[in-house]
């Protein structure tokens, strides 16, 4: 049985009269990237500053190594590394500079600090960086300093919020190398929006929505639980402005979004159905008898994505 690193039940966090987070539980094992996911406002970042001590719960329990943080602060702040949104650097201190004075914050001294920094500056890539400021750096470089000081002091616990953002793809790859060696032996919560980094990077997820959870699994897990859906993209030559309606008239189909312009030739359209049950030739039935002439039309089967806006969109509940 895996080890247990991070344990969240029945956690509330309220805002006077409104609740950020609602009756949220998961757990994180040693050895796993944990992917926290959900749109913006959804209570993601407000959950992982409660886990890193930042912010009082107003319910629940979170134990840290088996731990709960309300009683042993000091000691369970100890086993976590944190990188928030907005790295905190000191822009005017070189990078191992920087990454020494970190060190010495989290109780590292002598050879120990030594050998900390010079293995952070190699597995971050930082090397050829150390004796640059901070404040010359490119984002990129920026992100892999800010990852580096959270695994100064070999924490248990790596708490990552949107460790790619402003990344270009280049760094992107590089920065999920990392994470995903990390998270061989240490236990990882990466917490983001960008489904595909998220779905490449994870090796279980939880989408949560409005701060209550919404879906939990592998990224393979969730996705096949709306597998019995359907998507389409058509592009239909017509003048029709009724063209929705027409459609949602074939009795798998839940919803259509089109892109008509008026005056345009044609019209793309997006078509989700509630059924496994493949619907090309009904279709085809449509346009025949409405005077239409399908241009394109292929069907996929639910994604990750999918999965994630139906979720999470305003109407979901």
């Amino acid at each position: 049985m895996k080890e247990r690193m991070l344990e969240v039940s029945g956690l509330y966090k309220n805002y006077g009269k409104f609740c950020a987070v609602k009756n949220l539980d998961f757990c994180v094992n040693k050895g796993e990237v944990f992917g926290f996911l959900g749109p913006n406002g959804a209570g993601k970042t407000t959950t992982m500053k409660i886990i890193t001590g930042y912010l009082p719960m107003s319910r629940g329990r979170v134990k840290i190594g088996g731990k709960d943080i309300s009683e042993n602060g000091i000691q369970t702040r100890k086993l976590i590394g944190y990188l928030p949104e907005t790295t905190p650097l000191y822009t005017d201190m070189f990078v191992d500079e920087y990454l020494e004075f970190i060190g010495k914050l989290r109780g590292l001294r002598g050879e120990t600090l030594n050998k900390r920094v010079k293995k952070m500056l190699e597995v971050c890539g930082l090397e050829e960086m150390r004796k640059k400021p901070v404040g010359y750096l490119s984002k990129g470089y920026r992100q892999r300093t800010g990852l580096a000081q959270a695994m100064i002091h070999e924490p248990d616990l790596l708490i990552l919020d949107e460790p790619m953002s402003g990344l270009d793809p280049n760094q992107i790859i590089e920065m999920r190398g990392l994470i995903k060696e990390t998270g061989k032996e240490k236990a990882v919560v990466y917490c983001s929006h960008i489904l595909p980094e998220v779905a490449a990077t994870c090796d279980r997820i939880l989408i949560i929505n409005d701060g209550e959870a919404a879906a939990a699994g592998s990224p393979d897990e969730v996705a096949a639980k709306a597998r019995e859906r359907i998507f389409y993209d058509v592009v239909i030559k017509t003048n029709d402005k009724n063209i929705e309606e027409k459609l949602k008239r074939i009795p798998q189909i839940e919803s259509v979004k089109s892109d008509y312009t008026a005056g345009a030739q044609e019209v793309k359209l997006a078509i989700e159905t509630n059924s496994p049950q493949e619907i090309g030739e009904e279709i085809f039935d449509a346009a025949v008898k409405n005077g239409w002439k399908i241009t394109y039309l292929s069907h996929r089967k639910t994604t990750l994505e999918d999965v994630f806006s139906k979720l999470t969109r305003k109407d979901a509940k």
